[in-house]
């Protein structure tokens, strides 16, 4: 989909972005609280530079970062096409909306070094067996930005890949970045034409291609802040020579997200493995309800938010499915 100039709604929705993190309470001179739910406060997300509008921002030579003043943000993922494909599916953009915000404030609760942010992580990009992806209707992604825009909330967009080359799927993505609340991520899991069959891989080069686009993109377009670079792993292979990784993109945050269920030992274990490469030192941690429909495919038990904020080193990026 060839992108359209941002019409006088992303204006004032971005405008509404603006004053909601005003609003949250942060002064002007200040950084936001140790213990505070952030909702996308432009100090502190760096999605604004200097409250300039966000498509004639001036990119500084450090773009600020969703995880500065020791932040961390914490997602609802999932389909909103599928009530079987993760909670965004299940429930409606406020009724997500409200449940995530109550879930952070748990967070600020349990103990967060730093503000703690929302995002709505969306499975962009669905792979289906012999490897073609369907992407989300503009209009569901849309509703997601706007919902975000007006209220403080992050959205990651997420390309399962599937035989699609890595060009291609960055390519399908990133004219969403011109919303200064978005972010990107890929999950090799689903880099297959067998998917659910067969684990998923990718390479490091295709991971620093697709960086490479990321940047280049939102260099040319002078766009503003850090944007957060998310790759999933849970498997050994899924990521092939992950030590030539480059984490060194000024205007990405690369996530190194744990994904996987299971006991808390085997989770345990897995973001072990993921945290001792050391080339990629932003970690996530994903975690996995329970559904009465599933027989398997959820964490036993769940952990809790203080147990999670427990994790050596801490992640900083936690979703939820």
């Amino acid at each position: 989909m060839a992108f359209k100039t941002p019409s006088s709604r992303f204006f004032l929705l971005t405008a509404a972005f603006y004053l909601f993190g005003a609003l949250a309470g942060f002064a002007e001179s200040s950084s936001p609280a140790a213990n505070s739910v952030v909702f996308a406060d432009p100090r502190s997300t760096s999605l604004f530079d200097d409250g300039a509008p966000p498509m004639r921002a001036t990119v500084r030579e450090r773009p600020s970062s969703v995880f500065d003043n020791h932040g961390m943000v914490v997602a609802y993922y999932g389909n909103p096409n599928s009530t079987r494909m993760g909670i965004l599916g299940e429930e409606s953009i406020p009724e997500a909306a409200a449940n995530l915000k109550a879930l952070c404030r748990e967070y600020v609760e349990a103990g967060a070094a730093g503000p703690v942010q929302p995002a709505f992580h969306l499975i962009y990009a669905t792979v289906y067996p012999g490897g073609k992806v369907g992407l989300l209707p503009d209009r569901t992604v849309q509703a997601y930005i706007d919902y975000g825009l007006a209220n403080g909330i992050l959205v990651v967009l997420d390309h399962q890949l599937g035989t699609m080359p890595i060009a291609q799927a960055m390519g399908s993505m990133l004219h969403w970045l011109n919303y200064p609340n978005v972010h990107l991520a890929i999950d090799p899991e689903w880099r297959t034409p067998d998917p659910g069959t067969v684990i998923g891989q990718i390479t490091a080069a295709e991971i620093n291609e697709a960086e490479e686009m990321a940047q280049n993109y939102l260099v040319a377009n002078n766009l503003p802040g850090k944007r957060m670079f998310i790759v999933h792993q849970f498997n050994a292979k899924m990521i092939l020579h992950p030590s030539q990784v480059r984490t060194d993109f000024s205007h990405l945050d690369f996530v190194h997200h744990a994904d996987g269920w299971g006991t808390m030992a085997l989770k345990l274990d897995t973001y072990a493995f993921l945290a001792a490469m050391k080339n990629m030192p932003i970690k996530g941690f994903k975690l996995f309800f329970r559904k009465p429909w599933k027989v398997k495919g959820w964490d036993t038990p769940l952990l809790t938010p203080a147990q999670v904020l427990a994790i050596n080193p801490r992640p900083l990026y936690i979703s939820y499915q």
